[in-house]
Protein backbone atom coordinates (compact mmCIF):
# COMPACT_ATOMS: atom_id res chain seq x y z
CA UNK A 1 0.00 0.00 0.00
CA UNK A 2 2.91 2.38 0.63
CA UNK A 3 3.93 1.71 -2.51
CA UNK A 4 0.97 2.50 -4.03
CA UNK A 5 0.74 5.99 -2.14
CA UNK A 6 4.25 6.63 -3.41
CA UNK A 7 3.32 6.06 -7.33
CA UNK A 8 0.19 8.43 -6.90
CA UNK A 9 2.62 10.95 -5.23
CA UNK A 10 4.58 10.48 -8.17
CA UNK A 11 1.16 10.90 -10.48
CA UNK A 12 0.50 13.69 -9.02
CA UNK A 13 4.26 15.38 -9.46
CA UNK A 14 4.01 14.72 -13.07
CA UNK A 15 0.67 16.69 -13.02
CA UNK A 16 1.43 19.66 -11.40
CA UNK A 17 4.60 19.82 -13.55
CA UNK A 18 2.81 20.45 -16.59
CA UNK A 19 1.48 23.50 -16.11
CA UNK A 20 4.70 25.41 -16.04
CA UNK A 21 5.97 23.04 -19.11
CA UNK A 22 5.20 25.98 -21.52
CA UNK A 23 7.26 28.22 -19.91
CA UNK A 24 9.58 26.82 -18.77
CA UNK A 25 13.15 26.99 -18.32
CA UNK A 26 15.41 27.08 -21.41
CA UNK A 27 17.39 23.78 -21.04
CA UNK A 28 20.38 23.31 -21.73
CA UNK A 29 19.90 21.31 -25.08
CA UNK A 30 19.79 25.37 -26.95
CA UNK A 31 23.40 25.36 -26.63
CA UNK A 32 25.21 25.26 -29.66
CA UNK A 33 28.14 23.05 -30.55
CA UNK A 34 31.74 24.50 -30.11
CA UNK A 35 33.09 20.42 -30.93
CA UNK A 36 31.45 18.11 -33.37
CA UNK A 37 33.01 14.93 -33.79
CA UNK A 38 32.52 13.22 -37.07
CA UNK A 39 33.87 10.00 -35.63
CA UNK A 40 31.21 9.91 -33.26
CA UNK A 41 28.49 11.18 -35.02
CA UNK A 42 28.97 8.34 -37.99
CA UNK A 43 29.04 6.14 -34.95
CA UNK A 44 25.77 7.25 -34.07
CA UNK A 45 24.03 7.44 -37.18
CA UNK A 46 25.00 3.63 -37.17
CA UNK A 47 23.73 2.83 -34.13
CA UNK A 48 20.50 4.70 -34.48
CA UNK A 49 19.81 2.55 -37.63
CA UNK A 50 20.87 -0.49 -35.95
CA UNK A 51 18.20 0.19 -33.28
CA UNK A 52 14.94 0.98 -35.25
CA UNK A 53 16.00 -2.52 -37.10
CA UNK A 54 15.30 -4.17 -34.24
CA UNK A 55 11.81 -3.21 -34.80
CA UNK A 56 11.18 -3.45 -37.86
CA UNK A 57 11.61 -6.32 -39.43
CA UNK A 58 13.72 -7.85 -36.35
CA UNK A 59 10.92 -7.76 -33.53
CA UNK A 60 8.03 -7.97 -35.84
CA UNK A 61 9.67 -11.63 -37.34
CA UNK A 62 10.35 -12.12 -33.49
CA UNK A 63 6.80 -12.05 -32.83
CA UNK A 64 5.43 -12.89 -36.23
CA UNK A 65 6.87 -16.19 -36.41
CA UNK A 66 5.59 -17.19 -32.92
CA UNK A 67 1.83 -16.66 -33.20
CA UNK A 68 -0.47 -18.57 -35.60
CA UNK A 69 -0.45 -18.26 -38.96
CA UNK A 70 -4.13 -16.40 -38.96
CA UNK A 71 -2.63 -13.87 -37.06
CA UNK A 72 1.27 -13.08 -38.38
CA UNK A 73 0.25 -10.15 -40.51
CA UNK A 74 -1.81 -8.22 -37.49
CA UNK A 75 1.84 -9.03 -35.34
CA UNK A 76 3.35 -7.96 -38.16
CA UNK A 77 1.01 -4.56 -38.48
CA UNK A 78 1.50 -3.86 -34.99
CA UNK A 79 5.18 -3.49 -35.07
CA UNK A 80 5.34 -1.07 -38.11
CA UNK A 81 2.28 1.09 -36.63
CA UNK A 82 3.90 1.64 -33.53
CA UNK A 83 7.28 2.55 -35.63
CA UNK A 84 4.78 5.37 -37.35
CA UNK A 85 2.78 6.33 -34.37
CA UNK A 86 5.59 6.50 -32.32
CA UNK A 87 7.47 8.61 -34.16
CA UNK A 88 5.11 11.37 -34.62
CA UNK A 89 4.47 11.11 -30.63
CA UNK A 90 7.92 11.99 -30.47
CA UNK A 91 9.04 14.76 -32.51
CA UNK A 92 5.86 16.56 -31.12
CA UNK A 93 6.23 16.36 -27.54
CA UNK A 94 8.00 13.01 -26.52
CA UNK A 95 11.72 14.54 -26.72
CA UNK A 96 10.79 17.58 -25.39
CA UNK A 97 9.41 15.83 -21.99
CA UNK A 98 11.84 13.66 -22.25
CA UNK A 99 15.20 14.91 -22.27
CA UNK A 100 15.20 19.52 -21.74
CA UNK A 101 15.07 20.88 -18.09
CA UNK A 102 11.75 20.94 -16.78
CA UNK A 103 10.74 19.42 -13.33
CA UNK A 104 12.55 16.11 -11.77
CA UNK A 105 9.32 14.50 -12.76
CA UNK A 106 8.77 15.77 -16.39
CA UNK A 107 10.78 18.12 -18.68
CA UNK A 108 9.69 21.18 -20.66
CA UNK A 109 8.29 22.12 -23.79
CA UNK A 110 11.21 23.60 -24.78
CA UNK A 111 11.94 21.44 -27.51
CA UNK A 112 8.04 21.21 -28.88
CA UNK A 113 7.84 20.26 -32.32
CA UNK A 114 11.66 20.03 -32.40
CA UNK A 115 11.88 23.76 -31.96
CA UNK A 116 14.95 25.22 -31.48
CA UNK A 117 16.82 22.15 -32.93
CA UNK A 118 18.93 23.88 -35.98
CA UNK A 119 21.36 23.49 -38.50
CA UNK A 120 22.18 26.61 -40.38
CA UNK A 121 24.21 25.78 -43.65
CA UNK A 122 25.85 28.91 -44.01
CA UNK A 123 26.61 29.23 -40.73
CA UNK A 124 27.60 26.02 -39.93
CA UNK A 125 25.56 26.34 -36.19
CA UNK A 126 24.06 23.86 -35.21
CA UNK A 127 22.27 22.97 -31.34
CA UNK A 128 24.25 19.93 -29.45
CA UNK A 129 22.22 17.97 -26.11
CA UNK A 130 24.82 18.10 -23.15
CA UNK A 131 24.24 14.19 -22.76
CA UNK A 132 25.99 13.25 -25.88
CA UNK A 133 27.88 16.84 -26.61
CA UNK A 134 30.18 15.76 -29.49
CA UNK A 135 27.26 14.99 -32.15
CA UNK A 136 24.46 16.73 -33.18
CA UNK A 137 21.10 17.05 -31.76
CA UNK A 138 19.55 15.80 -34.23
CA UNK A 139 20.92 12.68 -34.22
CA UNK A 140 21.05 12.16 -30.79
CA UNK A 141 16.81 13.04 -30.34
CA UNK A 142 16.91 10.02 -33.59
CA UNK A 143 18.76 7.61 -31.27
CA UNK A 144 16.47 8.33 -28.28
CA UNK A 145 13.39 7.91 -30.47
CA UNK A 146 14.33 4.61 -31.88
CA UNK A 147 14.23 3.21 -28.48
CA UNK A 148 11.01 5.05 -28.07
CA UNK A 149 9.69 3.19 -30.54
CA UNK A 150 10.72 -0.48 -29.54
CA UNK A 151 9.07 -0.18 -26.01
CA UNK A 152 5.62 -0.07 -26.58
CA UNK A 153 6.58 -2.84 -29.50
CA UNK A 154 7.74 -4.92 -27.11
CA UNK A 155 4.62 -5.10 -24.85
CA UNK A 156 2.12 -6.24 -28.09
CA UNK A 157 3.86 -9.58 -27.22
CA UNK A 158 2.22 -9.76 -24.05
CA UNK A 159 -1.65 -9.21 -25.34
CA UNK A 160 -1.05 -11.37 -29.37
CA UNK A 161 -3.75 -12.57 -30.72
CA UNK A 162 -6.57 -10.69 -28.90
CA UNK A 163 -6.32 -6.84 -29.11
CA UNK A 164 -8.47 -4.79 -31.58
CA UNK A 165 -6.13 -3.00 -33.93
CA UNK A 166 -7.79 0.67 -33.24
CA UNK A 167 -7.62 -0.22 -29.12
CA UNK A 168 -3.79 -0.80 -29.64
CA UNK A 169 -2.59 2.55 -31.31
CA UNK A 170 -5.06 4.27 -28.43
CA UNK A 171 -3.61 2.61 -25.97
CA UNK A 172 0.22 3.09 -26.83
CA UNK A 173 0.07 6.39 -28.12
CA UNK A 174 -1.25 7.02 -24.37
CA UNK A 175 1.69 5.04 -22.80
CA UNK A 176 4.10 5.98 -24.50
CA UNK A 177 3.15 9.75 -23.60
CA UNK A 178 2.00 8.83 -19.66
CA UNK A 179 4.66 6.13 -18.63
CA UNK A 180 7.51 6.08 -21.21
CA UNK A 181 8.18 9.82 -21.15
CA UNK A 182 8.61 10.20 -17.71
CA UNK A 183 10.79 7.01 -16.76
CA UNK A 184 12.74 7.99 -19.28
CA UNK A 185 13.27 11.88 -18.00
CA UNK A 186 13.18 10.59 -14.73
CA UNK A 187 16.25 7.76 -15.02
CA UNK A 188 18.08 10.12 -18.67
CA UNK A 189 16.72 13.44 -18.43
CA UNK A 190 18.67 15.81 -17.18
CA UNK A 191 17.48 16.77 -13.77
CA UNK A 192 15.54 13.51 -13.59
CA UNK A 193 15.14 12.49 -9.95
CA UNK A 194 16.01 8.55 -10.47
CA UNK A 195 19.23 10.14 -12.00
CA UNK A 196 20.01 12.64 -9.32
CA UNK A 197 19.39 9.22 -7.19
CA UNK A 198 22.29 7.71 -8.74
CA UNK A 199 19.89 4.66 -10.24
CA UNK A 200 22.13 3.01 -13.34
CA UNK A 201 20.70 2.34 -16.38
CA UNK A 202 22.65 1.98 -19.65
CA UNK A 203 21.19 1.34 -21.86
CA UNK A 204 17.35 0.52 -21.18
CA UNK A 205 17.27 -2.28 -18.48
CA UNK A 206 14.83 0.19 -16.39
CA UNK A 207 13.21 2.54 -19.00
CA UNK A 208 13.00 0.03 -21.90
CA UNK A 209 12.42 -3.48 -20.39
CA UNK A 210 11.16 -3.38 -17.20
CA UNK A 211 8.69 -0.68 -18.62
CA UNK A 212 7.51 -3.19 -21.31
CA UNK A 213 7.76 -6.48 -18.99
CA UNK A 214 5.34 -4.93 -16.61
CA UNK A 215 2.96 -3.15 -19.00
CA UNK A 216 2.78 -6.64 -20.52
CA UNK A 217 1.99 -8.34 -17.47
CA UNK A 218 -1.15 -5.75 -16.82
CA UNK A 219 -2.18 -6.19 -20.54
CA UNK A 220 -2.25 -10.21 -20.10
CA UNK A 221 -3.58 -10.21 -16.85
CA UNK A 222 -6.72 -7.09 -17.96
CA UNK A 223 -7.51 -8.61 -21.10
CA UNK A 224 -7.04 -12.58 -19.87
CA UNK A 225 -6.32 -15.65 -21.57
CA UNK A 226 -6.56 -16.28 -25.62
CA UNK A 227 -9.79 -18.72 -26.31
CA UNK A 228 -8.53 -22.13 -25.95
CA UNK A 229 -5.81 -21.38 -24.19
CA UNK A 230 -4.22 -24.56 -22.12
CA UNK A 231 -6.65 -27.08 -23.87
CA UNK A 232 -6.07 -26.34 -27.83
CA UNK A 233 -2.49 -26.34 -29.26
CA UNK A 234 -1.56 -23.34 -30.37
CA UNK A 235 2.47 -23.51 -31.86
CA UNK A 236 3.95 -21.01 -33.62
CA UNK A 237 3.50 -20.99 -37.61
CA UNK A 238 6.93 -20.46 -38.64
CA UNK A 239 10.25 -20.46 -36.00
CA UNK A 240 12.12 -19.80 -39.41
CA UNK A 241 11.02 -16.25 -38.81
CA UNK A 242 11.93 -16.27 -34.96
CA UNK A 243 15.26 -17.30 -35.13
CA UNK A 244 15.86 -14.77 -37.82
CA UNK A 245 14.47 -12.09 -35.77
CA UNK A 246 16.19 -13.25 -32.98
CA UNK A 247 19.17 -13.05 -35.15
CA UNK A 248 18.34 -9.53 -35.99
CA UNK A 249 17.79 -8.60 -32.50
CA UNK A 250 21.06 -9.38 -31.24
CA UNK A 251 22.70 -7.55 -34.32
CA UNK A 252 21.17 -4.54 -33.82
CA UNK A 253 21.32 -4.71 -30.10
CA UNK A 254 24.57 -3.47 -30.83
CA UNK A 255 23.70 -0.60 -31.58
CA UNK A 256 21.22 -0.72 -28.58
CA UNK A 257 23.75 -0.84 -26.03
CA UNK A 258 27.78 0.37 -27.44
CA UNK A 259 25.46 2.95 -29.07
CA UNK A 260 23.93 4.44 -25.85
CA UNK A 261 27.82 5.31 -25.01
CA UNK A 262 27.38 8.17 -27.51
CA UNK A 263 30.21 8.00 -28.38
CA UNK A 264 33.22 5.78 -30.53
CA UNK A 265 34.99 5.50 -28.02
CA UNK A 266 36.34 2.29 -25.25
CA UNK A 267 33.46 2.28 -22.76
CA UNK A 268 31.09 1.54 -26.59
CA UNK A 269 33.66 -1.21 -26.71
CA UNK A 270 33.45 -2.60 -23.69
CA UNK A 271 29.58 -2.19 -23.72
CA UNK A 272 30.23 -4.23 -27.46
CA UNK A 273 32.03 -6.91 -25.55
CA UNK A 274 29.63 -7.76 -22.42
CA UNK A 275 26.76 -7.44 -24.55
CA UNK A 276 28.14 -10.73 -26.75
CA UNK A 277 29.53 -12.44 -24.04
CA UNK A 278 26.06 -12.62 -22.27
CA UNK A 279 24.38 -12.98 -24.66
CA UNK A 280 25.88 -16.25 -25.47
CA UNK A 281 26.11 -17.39 -22.08
CA UNK A 282 22.46 -16.69 -21.74
CA UNK A 283 21.69 -18.83 -24.84
CA UNK A 284 23.51 -22.21 -24.06
CA UNK A 285 22.23 -21.70 -20.16
CA UNK A 286 18.12 -21.60 -20.92
CA UNK A 287 19.43 -23.70 -24.23
CA UNK A 288 20.44 -26.27 -21.18
CA UNK A 289 17.82 -25.49 -18.59
CA UNK A 290 15.45 -26.90 -21.38
CA UNK A 291 17.39 -29.49 -22.35
CA UNK A 292 17.59 -31.05 -18.86
CA UNK A 293 13.75 -30.14 -17.98
CA UNK A 294 11.70 -31.35 -21.39
CA UNK A 295 15.03 -33.41 -22.57
CA UNK A 296 15.22 -31.59 -25.69
CA UNK A 297 17.02 -28.12 -26.89
CA UNK A 298 14.29 -26.08 -28.71
CA UNK A 299 14.87 -23.45 -31.35
CA UNK A 300 12.54 -21.31 -30.16
CA UNK A 301 14.34 -22.16 -26.43
CA UNK A 302 18.05 -20.80 -27.44
CA UNK A 303 16.45 -17.92 -29.44
CA UNK A 304 14.69 -17.04 -26.29
CA UNK A 305 17.69 -17.11 -24.26
CA UNK A 306 19.60 -14.98 -26.47
CA UNK A 307 16.75 -12.53 -25.89
CA UNK A 308 17.16 -12.89 -22.23
CA UNK A 309 20.81 -12.23 -22.05
CA UNK A 310 20.63 -8.71 -24.15
CA UNK A 311 17.51 -7.75 -22.30
CA UNK A 312 19.55 -8.56 -18.56
CA UNK A 313 23.14 -6.68 -19.76
CA UNK A 314 21.50 -4.00 -21.50
CA UNK A 315 21.43 -1.76 -18.21
CA UNK A 316 24.99 -3.22 -17.39
CA UNK A 317 26.17 -3.13 -20.57
CA UNK A 318 28.68 -0.08 -19.70
CA UNK A 319 28.81 -0.31 -16.29
CA UNK A 320 30.56 -4.02 -16.29
CA UNK A 321 33.19 -5.80 -16.90
CA UNK A 322 33.63 -9.39 -18.38
CA UNK A 323 33.08 -11.23 -15.34
CA UNK A 324 29.98 -9.25 -14.32
CA UNK A 325 28.66 -10.06 -18.01
CA UNK A 326 29.12 -13.71 -17.51
CA UNK A 327 27.34 -13.61 -14.28
CA UNK A 328 24.44 -11.48 -15.69
CA UNK A 329 24.12 -14.19 -18.60
CA UNK A 330 24.37 -17.23 -17.27
CA UNK A 331 21.71 -16.02 -14.39
CA UNK A 332 19.50 -14.18 -17.14
CA UNK A 333 19.02 -17.66 -19.01
CA UNK A 334 17.65 -19.36 -16.29
CA UNK A 335 15.79 -17.10 -14.42
CA UNK A 336 13.69 -15.97 -17.71
CA UNK A 337 13.48 -19.82 -18.52
CA UNK A 338 11.97 -19.98 -15.39
CA UNK A 339 9.97 -16.90 -15.42
CA UNK A 340 8.97 -18.07 -19.45
CA UNK A 341 8.15 -21.32 -18.45
CA UNK A 342 7.53 -22.68 -15.08
CA UNK A 343 6.16 -19.06 -13.60
CA UNK A 344 3.82 -18.38 -16.30
CA UNK A 345 2.21 -22.16 -16.14
CA UNK A 346 2.24 -21.70 -11.81
CA UNK A 347 0.46 -18.60 -12.12
CA UNK A 348 -2.29 -19.62 -15.28
CA UNK A 349 -1.66 -16.16 -17.20
CA UNK A 350 -1.41 -15.88 -21.04
CA UNK A 351 1.52 -13.86 -21.63
CA UNK A 352 1.82 -15.01 -25.54
CA UNK A 353 5.02 -14.49 -26.33
CA UNK A 354 6.62 -13.72 -22.93
CA UNK A 355 6.88 -10.29 -22.64
CA UNK A 356 7.00 -10.37 -19.06
CA UNK A 357 9.12 -13.70 -19.01
CA UNK A 358 11.58 -12.32 -20.93
CA UNK A 359 11.40 -8.59 -21.02
CA UNK A 360 10.51 -7.98 -17.37
CA UNK A 361 12.20 -10.49 -15.22
CA UNK A 362 15.52 -10.13 -17.27
CA UNK A 363 14.98 -6.19 -17.28
CA UNK A 364 14.66 -6.36 -13.12
CA UNK A 365 17.33 -9.11 -12.51
CA UNK A 366 19.57 -6.92 -15.01
CA UNK A 367 19.01 -3.63 -13.46
CA UNK A 368 19.65 -5.01 -10.10
CA UNK A 369 22.59 -7.09 -10.81
CA UNK A 370 24.18 -3.74 -12.05
CA UNK A 371 24.09 -2.35 -8.73
CA UNK A 372 26.09 -5.45 -7.47
CA UNK A 373 28.56 -5.63 -10.55
CA UNK A 374 29.16 -2.06 -11.71
CA UNK A 375 32.98 -0.94 -11.72
CA UNK A 376 33.95 2.49 -11.46
CA UNK A 377 37.00 2.11 -13.49
CA UNK A 378 34.63 1.25 -16.49
CA UNK A 379 31.39 3.43 -16.12
CA UNK A 380 32.51 6.65 -13.89
CA UNK A 381 30.19 5.18 -11.17
CA UNK A 382 29.80 2.41 -7.99
CA UNK A 383 26.63 0.52 -7.91
CA UNK A 384 24.78 0.00 -5.37
CA UNK A 385 21.85 -2.74 -5.14
CA UNK A 386 19.81 -1.05 -2.74
CA UNK A 387 19.49 2.42 -5.17
CA UNK A 388 18.89 -0.06 -8.25
CA UNK A 389 16.64 -1.99 -6.14
CA UNK A 390 14.71 2.10 -5.42
CA UNK A 391 14.42 2.28 -9.28
CA UNK A 392 13.33 -1.00 -10.21
CA UNK A 393 10.14 -0.88 -7.72
CA UNK A 394 9.00 2.76 -8.14
CA UNK A 395 9.03 1.87 -12.37
CA UNK A 396 7.14 -1.38 -11.42
CA UNK A 397 4.62 0.20 -9.54
CA UNK A 398 4.34 3.24 -11.25
CA UNK A 399 4.11 1.29 -15.03
CA UNK A 400 1.47 -1.28 -13.53
CA UNK A 401 -1.09 1.56 -12.09
CA UNK A 402 -0.86 4.02 -14.94
CA UNK A 403 -0.96 0.78 -17.57
CA UNK A 404 -3.96 -0.95 -15.61
CA UNK A 405 -5.61 2.79 -15.69
CA UNK A 406 -5.22 3.44 -19.44
CA UNK A 407 -6.34 -0.15 -20.69
CA UNK A 408 -9.85 0.05 -18.28
CA UNK A 409 -10.22 3.94 -20.26
CA UNK A 410 -9.67 2.16 -23.66
CA UNK A 411 -11.41 -0.34 -23.17
CA UNK A 412 -14.54 1.57 -21.91
CA UNK A 413 -14.08 3.95 -24.55
CA UNK A 414 -13.58 1.08 -27.51
CA UNK A 415 -13.29 -2.09 -25.98
CA UNK A 416 -10.11 -3.67 -25.72
CA UNK A 417 -10.90 -7.20 -27.48
CA UNK A 418 -12.32 -8.80 -30.60
CA UNK A 419 -15.45 -10.77 -30.33
CA UNK A 420 -14.96 -14.50 -29.64
CA UNK A 421 -15.82 -15.49 -33.68
CA UNK A 422 -13.41 -12.71 -34.91
CA UNK A 423 -10.74 -14.20 -32.63
CA UNK A 424 -11.37 -17.96 -33.92
CA UNK A 425 -11.27 -16.50 -37.47
CA UNK A 426 -7.98 -14.56 -37.13
CA UNK A 427 -6.92 -10.89 -37.04
CA UNK A 428 -5.43 -11.08 -40.21
CA UNK A 429 -8.87 -11.25 -41.78
CA UNK A 430 -10.60 -9.62 -39.34
CA UNK A 431 -8.93 -6.39 -38.63
CA UNK A 432 -7.07 -6.01 -42.39
CA UNK A 433 -9.18 -8.06 -44.94
CA UNK A 434 -5.78 -10.02 -45.08
CA UNK A 435 -4.21 -13.57 -45.06
CA UNK A 436 -0.94 -15.57 -45.51
CA UNK A 437 -1.82 -18.56 -48.03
Amino acid sequence: MKLINKSFALLAGCAAALPALADGPAGPALAEAKVINSGDTAWMLVSTALVLFMTIPGLALFYGGMVRKKNILATLMQSFAITALVTLLWVVAGYSLSFTVGSPWLGSLDRFMLDGMDYIKETGKLTVHPLAGTIPESVFMMFQMTFAIITPALITGAFAERMKFSAMLVFMALWSMLVYVPVAHWVWGPGGWMSDKGVLDFAGGTVVHINAGVAGLVCALVMGKRIGFGREAMPPHNLILTLVGASMLWFGWFGFNAGSAAAADGRAGMAMVTTQVATALAALAWMAAEWITKKKPSVLGIASGAVAGLVAITPAAGFVDIKGALVIGLLAGVVCFWGATGLKHLLGYDDSLDAFGVHGIGGILGALLTGVFAVKSIGGAEGSLATQALGVGVTVVYCAIVTFVLLKLVDIIIGLRVAEDEEREGLDVVLHGERVE
